[in-house]
């Protein structure tokens, strides 16, 4: 029997099955639409797990009015905190961030879909502004807020941020 050379079929057999010599598995016959079919494979797995896990792990009611409701008064704190020049970079860059991701057209999982879509926004939200509490501390984030003092108590709450783990942010090096 001849021997395979390097990226030759051994036999039909090879050819039809989509093994090559070298042992790896040829799907469309190109190296790129492979990796293209794979990433995207990837990216559908990863969101589907996280519509299951939001699914499963589903806001309290209420939640999403509230923190809908804050909406106005959070994008005008992330941007006054962006441009505080004496907040760290790292800081600043993050919320930056945040700012594009919330002008996107393009999320996690679509707003269009019931609860799901707008949850996935503020829990990005909740995680970037608790990051900006224990770098800059609540007091500078209390001090850039546009709303009224309910506002900020429901923000605080819906966050999460306590005075206990927001007093002493740690100093920038």
């Amino acid at each position: 029997m001849k021997e395979a050379t390097r990226g030759e079929p051994n036999n039909a057999a090879d050819v039809g099955s989509g093994i090559l010599a070298e042992g790896g598995p040829n799907v469309t016959g190109s190296l790129w639409w492979d990796l293209l079919i794979s990433v995207a494979a990837a990216l559908v797995i990863a969101w589907v797990a996280l519509i299951v896990v939001l699914a499963i792990v589903k806001p309290r009611k209420g939640l999403l009015k509230e923190a809908i409701r804050l909406l106005p008064d959070v994008l005008r704190l992330v941007r006054r905190l962006s441009a505080d020049k004496s907040l760290s970079r790292g800081v600043r860059l993050r919320l930056v961030l945040l700012l594009v991701y919330l002008a996107s057209p393009i999320d996690l999982i679509p707003d269009f879909i019931p609860v799901l879509g707008y949850a996935d926004d503020a829990i990005i939200v909740t995680a970037v502004l608790r990051s900006v509490v224990r770098r800059a501390g609540l007091s500078t984030v209390r001090s850039h807020w546009p709303g009224t003092d309910d506002g900020f108590a429901a923000l605080t709450r819906l966050a999460g941020l306590t005075k206990q783990h927001t007093d002493n942010p740690p100093a920038d090096k």
